[in-house]
């Protein structure tokens, strides 16, 4: 029976790392899900025939409970929350391998149950896996909580530093090392795991909490890798093999991703991993501003639009937040209509997490030659008639390539102040997740439209059509 069950853990992992391979573009990403959810169904199904499963109640009872729970959230969460609905669900992979790990622990070294403590290399590799799983998904869980409330806007989340914080970082994780060794030492005194556990889990809480809202989709990537790191941890506690292939490929990527991040917002993995980042210093908005804002109606925007054969839409977090994404077709599709090339440019990191406005923008059917990547639509920026930005701030701050001391310094943006008319769409001057004034605002060529989104883009579009 085992021999079988390896061999569709390996189908199982094939179908994972095809649905990697068509996750890495839109056309194919659905089809890729797919090939993935299968993979996984097949694996837990084989699961469930393999030893060492003490009660199919409880794991039916868990299914029942857990689905209902999953689709609820899902068909209830907003698009505009789905990073904080990510970053949740990477706390809840971190939360679970600390308690199955822990579970297994206290089993085996319970003298009245069937699974005795393996002996030699195994017991090793147990105990091993054990406390790095423990320490990992400690650090995850809680990690991801503080990212979720920092998401929310909680006020009490709001980026926090102290002297010595990160000898105090430092001194939990020797800390949470240390109360590991005797674990490992004898893993029937299972004491010292929950005492590992706890000091990790404040080290999750600390490790978040300095770093500020701008650099929370780097930190969402981070804790999805962290969360692959200790799900293969507990293969390895299990001596699961499925759990050992997913969790790698979930690490790994996540890694990946890490680093890709890092390099849009310009922060080493270091600044990441030790918690460097903030929010940055406030800068004067009456210096930067300084009555060189100037404001327009959707007609005279309008008359912008006259002539115009060029137009990059740009995106960010308020298109999202005002579910502007199907209005913002109908403007792409009018202004096609009059001749004009109309294309999106999308940052990496514009949104909460990587993606965010991809998936906007799909989701109303936006076909997707026309959105292009930062590094694909910048050099088309001198060559653009019209800008037209909604909803994003620092992904479009030109103080990233001139203010070396400003939190966002040189961090790539899209040029759109290149372009021969910006057209900025936002609720008010208000600043991005850096805390910052951004210049764009102000400059000569720049317009200001002050609405919400999609009311702003149904405004503009009605203009149009009666000019």
């Amino acid at each position: 029976m085992t021999w079988f069950v390896n061999l569709v853990y390996l189908f199982a992992a094939i179908c994972f790392i095809l649905a990697f391979k068509g996750l890495a573009h839109p056309r194919t990403a659905v089809r890729g899900n797919a090939v993935g959810s299968l993979g996984m169904l097949l694996a837990v199904i084989v699961t469930l025939f393999d030893r060492h499963i003490v009660s199919y109640q409880a794991i039916l009872a868990g299914l029942v409970v857990g689905a209902g729970v999953g689709a609820a959230m899902a068909l209830r969460v907003r698009m505009t929350a789905m990073p904080q609905m990510v970053g949740l669900l990477n706390g809840f992979g971190g939360g679970a391998s600390v308690l199955v790990s822990g579970a297994a622990l206290v089993e085996a070294a319970d003298p009245a149950s069937t699974v005795s403590l393996a002996e030699g290399a195994l017991a090793n590799q147990m105990a091993i896996a054990t406390v790095a799983g423990g320490i990992i998904g400690a650090v995850t869980f809680w990690g991801s909580l503080v990212a979720y409330g920092k998401l929310e806007e909680w006020k009490a989340l709001r980026p926090r530093h102290y002297p010595g914080q990160h000898l105090v970082k430092a001194t939990l994780l020797a800390a949470s090392v240390g109360l590991g060794v005797p674990v490992v030492m004898d893993p029937s005194a299972t004491g010292w795991y929950w005492g590992l556990v706890g000091t990790a889990s404040v080290l999750g809480l600390l490790t978040v909490l300095p770093i500020g809202g701008a650099d929370m989709p780097v930190v969402i990537c981070l804790l999805n890798s962290y969360s692959g790191l200790a799900a293969a941890a507990t293969g390895f506690v299990l001596n699961n093999n499925m759990l050992i292939i997913a969790g790698s490929l979930v690490g790994a990527s996540g890694l990946i991703l890490t680093r890709i991040m890092c390099v849009a917002m310009n922060r080493s993995l270091a600044n990441v991993l030790f918690g460097v980042m903030t929010a940055g210093a406030e800068l004067s908005e009456d210096k930067v501003y300084g009555g060189k804002v100037k404001s327009a109606s959707p007609e005279e925007l309008a008359m912008v639009f006259d002539g115009a054969r060029r137009v990059v839409i740009v995106p960010g977090y308020g298109l999202a937040v005002s579910q502007a994404q199907h209005a913002v077709r109908e403007l792409m599709n009018l202004l096609e209509s009059r001749g004009a090339n109309v294309s999106f440019g999308i940052h990496p990191v514009a949104g909460r997490m990587p993606g965010h406005m991809n998936v906007l923008l799909a989701e109303a059917n936006i076909p997707y030659e026309k959105i292009l990547e930062m590094d694909d639509v910048n050099p088309s920026f001198p060559e653009t008639d019209v800008a037209v930005v909604i909803g994003a701030n620092d992904v479009v701050n030109p103080l990233a390539r001139t203010d070396p001391q400003c939190p966002i310094a040189g961090m790539p943006i899209l040029d759109v102040d290149k372009a021969r008319t910006v057209i900025v769409m936002k609720r008010s001057l208000s600043p991005g997740f850096a805390g910052i004034p951004n210049p764009l605002f102000a400059l000569e060529n720049t317009l200001m439209f002050f609405a919400d989104g999609k009311r702003g883009l149904l405004d503009l579009v009605a203009a149009l059509k009666a000019s």
